[in-house]
């Protein structure tokens, strides 16, 4: 970046920060909720996953959905230490909020959040048993995946780097479900993964956000998003038709 350049002109040419003391405010409020919006998703999708793990119908699935526990946890540690650089009590984070606590499974709150945390509004709905965990598991997996796409881009560079760290992680997290659910149709279970399935697709659609909006814009000239919500909520669509359709399934119309 030139002297003689503001730094907002240098982030909507696509540049790039990479350290806390030379971040504007605004953008750093808009960083902070970014970051704090993935810690708390993937520290309250972690402890949702943990009550479920002794209801594997196996020692391999138990593993498995231990090890997505870890990672989640592990991946919420990663950006919580970038938010430590920025002044944020990581100490107390992990244990200051109610990471299990969950809406009535009637509930329909669209993509509103909480009031107790900045998580993504699918993440307060509760699992209900173990096949039901495991196609929600399908669903976000490909959501996390396609948003990843955007995450790694952002402008933040330490940011942009732990976001390409995760997302091969994240990636084997959608895989480890669909294999999964293959288990599960070939136990007879397809009509409960079906009943799931409608339950959890608005909902996990309901996570890219708006299709439009002045914030979007202002996130994109940041540098903090580049690919719109329409745009990637599409692709998961896509994408995650295309699984069920490879695993039997139907999408929910």
């Amino acid at each position: 970046m030139t002297e003689d350049m503001r730094i907002e002109d240098y982030l909507a040419q696509g540049g790039v920060l990479s350290n806390p003391t030379n971040v504007p405010p605004r953008y750093r409020a808009e960083l902070m909720k970014l970051m704090a919006s993935f810690v708390d998703s993937e520290l309250a999708g972690a402890a949702g996953f943990a009550d479920i793990i002794n209801q594997g119908p196996g020692i391999k699935e138990r593993i498995a959905a231990a090890k997505i526990v870890l990672e989640k946890t592990d991946h919420a540690d990663k950006v919580l230490r970038i938010m430590g650089d920025f002044g944020a009590d990581t100490d107390r984070y992990a244990t200051h909020h109610p990471w299990t606590a969950r809406l009535a499974r009637e509930a329909d709150i669209g993509a509103t959040r909480g009031e107790h945390d900045m998580r993504l509004a699918v993440f307060n709905y509760p699992l209900m048993g173990w096949t039901d965990a495991v196609t929600m598991n399908l669903l976000m997996g490909r959501a996390a995946c396609v948003q990843m796409t955007d995450f790694a881009l952002v402008s933040y560079q330490p940011l942009a780097e732990a976001f390409r760290a995760i997302a091969p992680i994240e990636a084997r997290h959608a895989e480890l479900a669909e294999e999964g659910i293959a288990k599960l149709i070939a136990n007879g279970e397809t009509p409960a993964i079906e009943a799931s399935l409608a339950y959890w697709w608005p909902r996990v659609a309901a996570s890219f956000g708006a299709t439009a909006s002045a914030k979007a814009d202002s996130l994109k000239a940041m540098g903090l998003r580049h690919i719109p919500n329409a745009e990637l909520k599409t692709r998961w669509e896509a994408e995650t038709r295309t699984v069920l359709a490879r695993l039997g399934l139907n999408a929910p119309a």
